[in-house]
């Protein structure tokens, strides 16, 4: 692997890495430079964290200092979060040039998605750890790990994720009730909410950021060593996405995911597509059995302080506006919805009757009414046309 100055980089450009701790170049950034310095197409491919921003950042400003004139350049990103992590990016790259740049946001209702099937991994550099516990004692062992990280690395940036907005809101109440610096980001937040809590973890004014998926893509931040799952992913690519928070562009880190008796098949999973053993993390079960009481004490009590606000209506409120936003009736969605909970009810009751007559074994002959059924008897669609012949039946009393 070479420098920057043999990809034909400025020597502003080199010293302004240099000042990031931008040593050497990374393999994707080797290799997309030199023809994105040369004016041709590229498409690079590269693990989380691998410096795939800078790849194109870079050569953009290069090619920017030699006519800086007008727009320049437009890139597209995928989320709003990424556009504004790219364009921060520019602005420190690019401080000499005196740089502007400008975030428009473009929604679309129903965007075309699609994914390559190629494997992804995670980095080499990343210690991927779990612990295995029963689903009541996991808040336990979240404060301990939390505290020994702490007590041990008190200059250690720690990034906390959960499943939902809710779970994230309580276990930042709960965090700070024993006196761990918190902040929380989630998509209950407003967006300006949401940057100025970012910019806090960043200037490591908060040392710990419990945070739902909204911030498992496009986030980078050096200074994060540790990454903790508080829930197991259901999907192995959320889990890379979360993981790779850490451990970015050569650094070492390390990721725990706390894995529950119900969470097994998904570590497999995890482990079938990022082709890595998942090692176990040695915890003094003695130590998280001593703040157990007091961690679940707590945790309820921040729970009802929750319910006991608008955080639930605030949720359904912005439900309503995206429905709204998509062009949908807020009124007829709900009734769409109740009518579809009641067929899968029916069909839930329908199943269990099904399975009590199979269990309670055939009937003798004599007790079957006979009931002839014609060459011309055809069965009605259950529903809209539509027809599962498993749990079609004849009742004899109709």
């Amino acid at each position: 692997m070479g420098d920057f100055s043999s990809l034909g980089l400025s020597d502003w450009l080199i010293n302004q890495c240099k000042q990031l701790g931008i040593n050497k170049p990374t393999p994707v950034q080797e290799n997309c430079m030199p023809p994105i310095l040369e004016g041709r197409d590229c498409m690079g491919c590269a693990k989380t964290g691998s410096g795939k921003t800078a790849a194109f950042v870079l050569p953009v400003l290069q090619k920017l200092s030699e006519e800086p004139y007008g727009i320049f350049c437009l890139v597209l990103t995928p989320t709003r979060s990424l556009a504004y992590q790219i364009a921060e990016q520019f602005r420190v790259l690019g401080k000499p040039l005196g740089l502007r740049d400008c975030i428009i946001s473009i929604a679309m209702n129903k965007p075309f998605f699609w994914e390559s099937k190629s494997e992804t991994r995670t980095v080499e550099e990343l210690d991927q750890r779990y612990i295995l516990t029963p689903e009541t004692v996991k808040d336990a062992y979240l404060v301990h790990l939390i505290q020994k990280f702490t007590d041990e690395h008190d200059d250690w940036s720690i990034i906390i994720f959960t499943n939902t907005c809710k779970n994230c809101q309580v276990l930042t109440m709960m965090l700070r009730e024993f006196n761990f610096p918190t902040i929380s980001l989630h998509s209950m937040m407003k967006q300006k909410q949401r940057f100025a809590n970012l910019a806090k973890f960043k200037a490591s004014v908060y040392k710990i950021l419990i945070a739902t998926d909204v911030a498992a893509r496009g986030l980078d931040i050096p200074t994060v060593q540790v990454v903790i799952n508080q829930n197991t992913p259901g999907l192995p690519k959320i889990y890379i996405h979360r993981v790779g928070r850490t451990a970015r562009a050569g650094r070492n880190g390390v990721s725990i995911t706390l894995v529950t008796q119900y969470d097994i098949h998904l570590v497999h999973a995890i482990e079938e597509q990022t082709q890595t053993k998942l090692k176990e993390y040695p915890v003094q079960e003695k130590e998280v059995l001593k703040i157990l009481t007091q961690v679940n004490v707590t945790r309820r009590e921040c729970e009802i302080k929750l319910e006991s606000t608008d955080f639930d209506e605030k949720k359904e409120i912005n439900k309503r506006k995206q429905l709204i936003l998509e062009g949908k009736d807020p009124e007829l969605e709900a009734k769409r919805k109740a009518e579809l909970e009641k067929i899968r009810n029916q069909k839930k009751k329908f199943k269990q009757r099904i399975q009590e007559d199979i269990e309670r074994g055939p009937k003798s002959a004599r007790e079957i009414p006979h009931t002839p059924l014609h060459h011309h008897h055809q069965p009605e669609p259950l529903i809209q046309g539509r027809m599962d012949p498993c749990f079609h039946v004849v009742d004899p009393k109709f």
